[in-house]
C-alpha cells in the first residue's frame, strides 16, 4: 500500500512541470516549485530531522556495561591455567550503570532540542531564500517579456513606415533621404528587439534555475503587502537564526554547568568459585572533581562566553534588518513617486506627440520619419517606465519574501 501511495505521489510531482508549462505560470506557482526543488531546503530539513532524533536520545540514561572475567587464575606451576585448582580463582559476571540525574538529562535534552530548533530555523530560512530568489527572477522575466512586446511593436511600426516610404518613393512622393533614414530606423528597431530578446532569454534561464521549467508565459506578479517594521525585523532570516543561536548557547551553558555534579556509576558482580561459596560484590564509583575551578568552571565560562557572542551577533543582525527594512521602504516610496510623476510628465506628453504626428502625417504636413521618431520616443519612455515598475516590484518582493515564512509566530 505504501509503495502504491509513493508511486502515485511521484507521478503527481512529475506532472507538475507539464501542467505548469502548458499555461502561464503564476508567481505563487513559481514560488512553490522553487521550494520543492531547492536542495538547500532538503539539506536543512535533513539536518533538522537529524537533530530531532539526537534530542530524543539525549534524555536517556547511558547503556549499562556488562563485564565477564576470571580472577586469580594460576599461570605458573602444576595448576597453571586450571580454573578449579585454586580456591581463590573465581569466575565473575557483573553489570554497571552510570547514573545521570533526571535534571541533568533534562538539561542535555533541552540543549539537543535547541539544536533541533536551530536546524529547523535554517530550513525555514532556506525556504524563504528560495522563495525570494524565485520571486526576483520571476519579476525580471515578466518585465523583460513586457519590454519585448514594446520593442516588437516598435519593430512593426518601423517596418510599416519603411514599406510606406518605399511605396511613396516609387511614386516620387518621398525623397531618397527619408527612405534611407527609415531604413536605418528599421535596423535600430530590430537591434532593440534583439537586445531585449537576449535579456528576456537570460531572465527566463534564471527563472528556470529555480522553478525547473521554461514557462510558456508569465502572469503579472501579484505581490503581497509588506510587513510592519517590527514584524519584518523579527522574521528576518539573520535575526531569526541568531535568536536560535542564543537559545542554543544558553541551553549548552546550562548543560555544561550541571557537570559540576559528577555522575556516579553503580556496579554489581557475581563470583563463582569451585568448592567454596559464591560471592556477590556491590560498589559505586564516584568521580572526585578535585579542581572544579580549573576544569568544570572554565568549561562553563567558555559556554557563557558563547552566549555573549550570540547576543552580540543578534543585536548586530537586528540593526542590519532595521536598516534594510528602512532602505527598502524608502526606495519603494521614492519609486512609487517617480512612477506617478513619470506617467504625468513624460508618458502623457509622448502619447500626445504620437497623436499629433499621426494627424500631421495623415494631412501630409509631417514626414514619415517624424512619425517614427514620435513612436520610437514613446516606446523608449514606456521601456523606462517598465524599468521603474520592475525595480519597484523587486523592492516589494524583498519586503514580502525576505522574512522567514511564519517567523513572527
Amino acid at each position: 500500500m505504501k509503495s502504491l501511495l509513493y508511486s502515485a505521489a511521484i507521478g503527481m510531482v512529475a506532472m507538475i512541470p507539464a501542467v505548469v508549462s502548458a499555461s502561464p505560470l503564476s508567481l505563487e506557482q513559481g514560488l512553490e516549485l522553487a521550494v520543492q526543488r531547492s536542495q538547500a531546503v532538503v539539506a536543512a530539513r535533513s539536518g533538522a530531522l537529524a537533530s530531532t532524533q539526537t534530542a530524543r536520545a539525549a534524555g536517556q540514561l547511558p547503556d549499562p556495561m556488562l563485564s565477564v572475567g576470571i580472577e586469580n587464575l594460576p599461570v605458573t606451576g602444576p595448576d597453571r591455567m586450571r580454573t578449579t585448582a585454586e580456591s581463590m580463582t573465581m569466575k565473575r559476571v557483573g553489570i554497571s550503570q552510570e547514573w545521570v540525574s533526571a535534571e541533568k538529562r533534562a538539561l542535555r535534552q533541552a540543549s539537543a532540542l535547541a539544536m533541533a530548533e536551530r536546524e529547523s530555523a535554517s530550513a525555514l530560512a532556506a525556504a524563504a531564500d528560495s522563495r525570494l530568489q524565485a520571486a526576483l527572477a520571476f519579476v525580471d522575466a515578466f518585465y523583460a517579456s513586457e519590454a519585448l512586446v514594446l520593442t516588437k511593436l516598435n519593430e512593426r511600426y518601423a517596418l510599416e513606415d519603411f514599406e510606406a516610404a518605399k511605396a511613396r518613393f516609387a511614386s516620387a512622393g518621398a525623397s531618397g533621404q527619408e527612405l534611407l533614414q527609415l531604413t536605418a530606423a528599421r535596423g535600430v528597431a530590430g537591434d532593440d528587439s534583439a537586445e531585449v530578446e537576449q535579456l528576456h532569454a537570460s531572465a527566463l534561464a534564471a527563472l528556470q534555475r529555480w522553478v525547473g521549467v521554461r514557462p510558456e508565459g508569465l502572469e503579472r506578479p501579484a505581490l503581497p503587502a509588506s510587513m510592519s517594521e517590527p514584524a519584518f525585523v523579527a522574521a528576518h532570516p539573520a535575526v531569526w537564526q541568531s535568536q536560535r543561536d542564543i537559545d542554543l548557547a544558553r541551553a549548552e551553558a546550562a548543560s555544561m554547568a550541571s557537570n559540576r555534579s559528577p555522575n556516579w556509576t553503580w556496579q554489581a558482580a557475581y563470583g563463582q568459585r569451585t568448592g567454596y561459596s559464591d560471592l556477590v560484590s556491590v560498589g559505586v564509583n564516584i568521580p572526585l572533581p578535585i579542581a572544579p575551578g580549573e576544569r568544570q568552571d572554565r568549561e562553563t565560562a567558555a559556554k557563557l562566553a558563547l552566549v555573549d557572542k550570540a547576543l552580540a551577533a543578534h543585536d548586530e543582525s537586528t540593526r542590519m534588518a532595521v536598516a534594510e527594512f528602512r532602505t527598502l521602504t524608502s526606495d519603494g516610496q521614492r519609486l512609487s513617486q517617480r512612477i506617478v510623476q513619470y506617467q504625468t510628465g513624460v508618458i502623457s506628453p509622448v502619447k500626445q506627440r504620437v497623436q499629433a504626428a499621426l494627424a500631421g502625417y495623415r494631412s501630409n504636413q509631417v514626414p514619415l520619419m517624424a512619425l517614427f521618431e514620435a513612436r520610437y520616443a514613446e516606446v523608449q519612455a514606456q521601456r523606462k517606465l517598465l524599468g521603474m515598475q520592475r525595480d519597484l516590484a523587486k523592492v516589494q518582493a524583498q519586503l514580502a519574501f525576505k522574512p522567514v515564512s511564519g517567523g513572527v509566530q
